[in-house]
């Protein structure tokens, strides 16, 4: 199963008879592990990485720092939840270190992000502080580079 969820992670359109063989199994076979992958919730999605800069659409990412008072009785799992639950977030992660829950979201301009975390998270009565980051350039994203190669446009003389 493990060997079939690292396939996975690095290239999920793989056709099913690619994966069997990479796993040296029959088709059916890794049709069966996949079925209980999906089943026990191990693959939750399958998502394409896309260069939105490249494809020419305006759209804005921030990571937000967020301090939290958790619950005497829940911890941080009542405001996890909460968050995660607003449309425009992406993902929300309890962390270790400086701060108590990573938030990541997509927008179309600076403003709306703002906005958001000042009129949606800020006002939550668990939220003690928040830290907004923007994404100005990714470079590597899911183990992908999101940067071409450039051209060396420098001209070479030999004498």
């Amino acid at each position: 199963m493990e060997e079939l969820l690292h396939i996975l992670e690095k290239n999920a359109r793989l056709p099913l008879e690619d994966i069997a063989a990479m796993m040296d199994v029959p088709a059916a076979e890794a049709a069966a592990l996949l079925d209980e992958a999906k089943e026990k919730g191990y693959v939750r999605g399958y998502q394409a990485l896309v260069d939105w800069e490249k494809a020419g659409v305006n759209q804005v990412e921030a990571v937000i720092e967020l301090h939290v008072s958790p619950r005497k009785d829940r911890g941080f799992e009542e405001i996890g939840a909460t968050i995660a639950a607003f449309e425009e977030v992406d993902s929300v992660m309890l962390m270790s270190g400086g701060y108590d829950l990573l938030v990541t979201m997509k927008g179309t301009s600076f403003q709306q992000i703002a906005l958001f975390v000042a009129m949606r998270l800020s006002p939550l009565d668990d939220v003690l502080s928040t830290a907004t980051s923007f994404v100005l350039r990714p470079y590597k994203r899911g183990g992908i580079l999101f940067q071409d190669e450039e051209i060396d446009e420098r001209e070479c003389m030999v004498l």
